[in-house]
């Protein structure tokens, strides 16, 4: 990097986008890195907001704190003065400030909940869920203040790849049957969001059968909807290591003995074995690395954390990503 490139130079260059929708398989490590995201886009002083939709608490897991409200509130402080706040969508809690904010309801409209209207709402129409939870990130992306964006950028941790086009595409689907009123508008807008340059949508996966081939279906589907795909996030890679044959057992035996250490049969099949199965995986690797690469999209490999995700790891995680590392 230039002396006068900061990281957050690196990260309006590079991740030009305001919304960074973050998806991928169950066990990627998709929220790692979309709060990972969150904090490198928010180095040199900027402010991100990190916004997760399913429910399950997995940013405040992550970073050990309480369970978050449906309230924006600070997460974590970013290197060069920045500052990451995290938000839980919830799709009731969104409903009654939708209606507030459109019908004026106020008190009437927190009644409802009373009388099970939410439930039944999100039941005869299970889409309305989705619709309201787009349209909170889409008010929080685009919120103003003194007429200046309230946050640099917005991460979602988002639904995986097996929903991640049917949750996108519902507010399409709502303008296209709504004839006219707040939910047309509201969801024409979410819509128009989703599909222009403002947004990008990252798929995180391993280097694994089944995530590669899921990335590469949901970003087949992604594109045939008109959403704009940012980048491939290799998650867990191991450090490259040279092309060679794998070596005899007997080359094993007098490896140990040269190191003066007693020799075991067991003990050289073992280790045999496990080279000949990392030879394997490292081959299977390389393959469906060149099946990722053949997407023509950018791609970023970050690297297995030995001790798991921690804050320390995520800010490698982060550093690895704004970089492009």
């Amino acid at each position: 990097m230039g002396a006068a490139q900061r990281p957050a130079d690196r990260a309006g260059n590079d991740w030009p986008a305001r919304l960074h929708v973050v998806t991928g398989k169950g066990g990627t490590g998709k929220t790692s890195v979309a709060a990972a995201l969150a904090l490198g886009l928010a180095a040199g002083g900027r402010r991100t907001l990190l916004v997760e939709v399913e429910g399950r608490q997995g940013i405040a897991q992550l970073f050990g704190t309480e369970p978050l409200p449906y309230a924006e509130r600070h997460l974590a402080d970013a290197p060069g003065g920045g500052e990451v706040c995290a938000l839980a969508v919830d799709a009731e809690e969104a409903l009654l400030e939708y209606l507030d904010m459109f019908y004026k309801l106020g008190a009437a409209g927190r009644a409802l909940r009373k009388f099970g209207a939410i439930d039944f709402a999100t039941t005869i129409a299970p889409g309305l869920r989705d619709v309201l939870l787009t349209g909170k990130v889409k008010e929080a992306t685009t919120r103003t203040a003194g007429q200046r964006r309230v946050y640099d950028a917005v991460v979602l941790d988002a639904p995986p790849t097996g929903r991640i086009g049917r949750f996108l595409n519902v507010t399409a689907e709502t303008a296209r049957l709504a004839k006219m009123g707040p939910i047309k508008t509201q969801s024409e807008g979410v819509s128009a969001l989703l599909r222009s340059p403002m947004t990008a949508v990252h798929v995180v996966t391993l280097l694994e059968e089944m995530p590669v081939q899921e990335t590469v279906d949901a970003i087949a589907e992604l594109t045939a909807l008109g959403f704009g795909v940012g980048r491939v996030i290799v998650n867990g890679t191991r450090a490259p290591q040279p092309a060679g044959r794998l070596v005899t057992e007997a080359e094993l035996e007098r490896g140990l003995r040269a190191a003066g250490l007693p020799v075991d049969q067991r003990v050289v099949t073992g280790l045999h074995e496990e080279a000949r199965d990392l030879v394997i995986r490292r081959k299977l690797e390389d393959s469906l690395r060149a099946d990722l690469v053949e997407l023509g999209l950018p791609m970023i490999e970050l690297p297995l954390l030995p001790d798991g995700v921690d804050r320390a790891g995520l800010d490698v995680l982060a550093t690895a990503l704004v970089r492009g590392d």
